[in-house]
Parts: C-alpha cells; sequence; structure tokens
C-alpha cells in the first residue's frame, strides 16, 4: 500500500552499510530494535553490552538477514549491503 510503507529510502548501495558502520555515521534506526533513533529503545543484557550481532539495518530499519558463526556474525541488508564482524573487529 502507498504511503504506509516505513523505508522512505529505496535506493540499493551494496557498501551503504558497511560504509556507514566504518564511519561511524549516525544510525537513523537502532540495529537490535529497529525503532527510530530519539524512540525508546528495550534492549536486552547482552545487547546492552554490545555482544548481540546487528538484527536490523541502521540506515533503513528493515530486519536483516543475519548468520551468527563460532567467530563472529556476518549481517546482511536487502538493500545497503552486507557488514562481517571481522571487518570491524568484534568477535
Amino acid at each position: 500500500m502507498p504511503g504506509l510503507h516505513k523505508h522512505p529510502n529505496k535506493h540499493t548501495d551494496p557498501d551503504a552499510l558497511l560504509a556507514a558502520i566504518l564511519t561511524g555515521e549516525t544510525p537513523v534506526f537502532h540495529p537490535n530494535t529497529g525503532l527510530p533513533i530519539g524512540e525508546e529503545q528495550v534492549l536486552s543484557p547482552s545487547a546492552r553490552a554490545g555482544l548481540e550481532a546487528p538484527r536490523f539495518c541502521q540506515l533503513c530499519g528493515r530486519r536483516m538477514k543475519v548468520q551468527v558463526r563460532p567467530d563472529g556474525w556476518d549481517a546482511q541488508c536487502s538493500r545497503h549491503g552486507q557488514v562481517d564482524s571481522s571487518l570491524m573487529d568484534r568477535r
């Protein structure tokens, strides 16, 4: 339905998410809840400690495909690309 979609940015850039994270760009959406930054976030203790893999794209708020491995994780947004914990030194 037009007008009801919460993701106004339909651009696809396979490196946008990685670039945003590595450059320290302020997230638009919370990576653990998918809610807009500024709204009240209820996080698990492990998410508050930074131990959880991101589940939502910080650029568009879409749910990401996440694979948790013994040595880290990788997450992929259908619009903004993939990021791997090894690239951010978060294992």
